[in-house]
């Protein structure tokens, strides 16, 4: 079970928070924090279902986690475990997540695929959602695979299709001149650029584009070479 507790500051106010697995007695509030995250004109239909959150504990557990503050829950994110293969890496966010329901997960994969991270508009600027990868990332370590990897959806692209394509948008990411509201906020917690895939989502400001990022785990050689 993941449990983990620091501290955030709201301006110089330490607050008390933990990063730990969702339940399904967490199931109402992820629902909640969903609709307030993600609200009209929001399709409804892609908030989480009480189905999708059930395999999401009872398939692979280590991949469900939340956070609180002070006692509230406020946030969460949620992967699976998948086969990648570097070589083919076109795939959407449907294929790769079982449409949030994640009834392929692999427990013998290669890859732990991030399907969603979800923040309450309120708790935003605490720096949850990186804090929330963070956790990831050690689940990387911890089960020895080779990456995290998910789809991040470009919704700075719309402003600058008429005048870049999309490998120039993400070159002009990586630069500086540009910045991308999630890619950006990617970039700042560790992720990589691994290429731009079509028909990722449907998603008119990214153009049905989602742009593969990964984190490598730095561990998995050495563990490797010590037999483990």
């Amino acid at each position: 079970m993941f449990n983990k507790e620091f501290y955030v500051f709201a301006e110089n106010k330490p607050l008390k928070c933990l990063i730990r697995n969702y339940t399904k007695e967490d199931f109402d509030d992820l629902i909640s924090i969903q609709k307030e995250a993600f609200p009209p004109p929001f399709p409804s239909d892609l908030w989480w279902k009480p189905e999708q959150l059930t395999n999401h504990v009872t398939l692979f557990q280590e991949g469900a986690l939340c956070v609180e503050v002070d006692g509230i829950l406020c946030g969460s994110i949620t992967g699976l475990i998948i086969n990648f293969n570097p070589d083919e890496p076109d795939h959407s966010w449907s294929e790769a997540t079982d449409n949030g329901y994640i009834r392929n997960h692999n427990p013998k994969g290669n890859t732990l695929y991030i399907v969603d991270i979800c923040i309450s508009p309120r708790y935003r600027k605490l720096g949850l959602g990186k804090w929330l990868m963070q956790s990831m990332y050690e689940t990387v370590t911890h089960l020895n695979l080779d990456r995290l990897l998910g789809g991040g959806r470009l919704p700075g692209y719309h402003l600058h299709s008429k005048k870049i394509n999309i490998s120039e948008y993400v070159d002009k990411l990586l630069t500086g001149e540009l910045k991308d509201p999630v890619i950006t906020f990617l970039l700042r917690c560790g992720r990589t650029p691994v290429v731009p895939v079509s028909n990722y989502l449907e998603d008119e400001e990214s153009h049905n584009y989602g742009l593969l990022m990964e984190w490598k785990n730095p561990f998995k050689n050495r563990f490797e070479k010590m037999g483990t």
